[in-house]
């Protein structure tokens, strides 16, 4: 039997609860199938207002030391969540709204004007796909056309070859992101944790996807817990089945 978090792949549905939540923990949040329920498209999603009122009291509760890591752009986060007023981490990592609510850009932006144009064209062209421009980061959808993933895979690589390599891919449930190099979850909960307040906590990551896996490997190496929200095969140490359960394990230190 391996021990949870030794980030070996496993198939979710065979993993432990989380243990509960303590104040000495650094939380770390993804958004989309996480604390919501991924939608057709990314502008569908709604958030109740019991959501924010929970992240709030949480974030106070752990000392400030929760944050929202996500590959939706910090603006977009920041009115989704409203009044939420903790730390944000947007476009996988690439800007951050800090708890006095300035936004700062953590890396350099290469330019993404070629792959952009040829990634528009070819979801101009295929039905069931749609580009979304982030600013940083480029995404390609096709929850409408799951038969689309495999032309998807093939541009999104294509784009990373014009890029010269500027680019990375990033693959979600029924998404590949264009990430310039520097982005990523588990470089961005590795920033955090040297800097009050998540300095000196243990690390507690929830993800979703793919795209969290990276975070979990970062979270195994420095000895925090790791929690994967769903089905399919993770590096994660804990499983929580839906995003209502997710609701539920982090409302659980309010009836302590």
């Amino acid at each position: 039997m391996r021990r949870p978090g030794d980030g070996a792949n496993r198939d979710a549905a065979t993993l432990p609860a989380p243990p509960v939540l303590e104040r000495g923990h650094a939380l770390f949040l993804d958004f989309d199938g996480t604390l919501v329920d991924i939608a057709a498209k990314p502008d569908l999603v709604r958030v109740g207002p019991e959501l924010p009122r929970l992240l709030n009291t949480l974030s106070e509760w752990l000392g400030g030391a929760l944050s929202i890591l996500s590959g939706r752009p910090v603006d977009e986060l920041a009115r989704l969540l409203a009044p939420f007023a903790g730390v944000i981490v947007g476009q996988h990592g690439l800007e951050r709204r800090s708890a006095d609510g300035i936004v700062t850009q953590l890396s350099v932006t290469p330019t993404l004007q070629a792959i952009r144009a040829m990634l528009a064209d070819f979801a101009a062209q295929t039905d069931g796909v749609s580009l979304e421009d982030k600013g940083a980061t480029l995404s390609l959808h096709f929850r409408e056309a799951p038969a689309r993933a495999a032309k998807c895979r093939a541009i999104a690589r294509r784009a990373v070859d014009v890029s010269g390599g500027a680019v990375d891919i990033t693959e979600g449930k029924m998404v590949i992101e264009l990430v310039p190099e520097g982005g990523g979850k588990g470089g961005a909960i590795a920033g955090l944790l040297v800097e009050p307040p998540f300095k000196g906590r243990i690390p507690v990551f929830v993800g979703d996807d793919s795209a969290d896996e990276e975070g979990f490997r970062v979270i195994h190496r420095l000895g925090g817990i790791s929690v994967h929200v769903g089905d399919g095969v993770t590096a994660a140490g804990y499983r929580l089945a839906t995003v209502g359960d997710v609701k539920s394990w982090l409302a659980a230190f309010l009836q302590d």
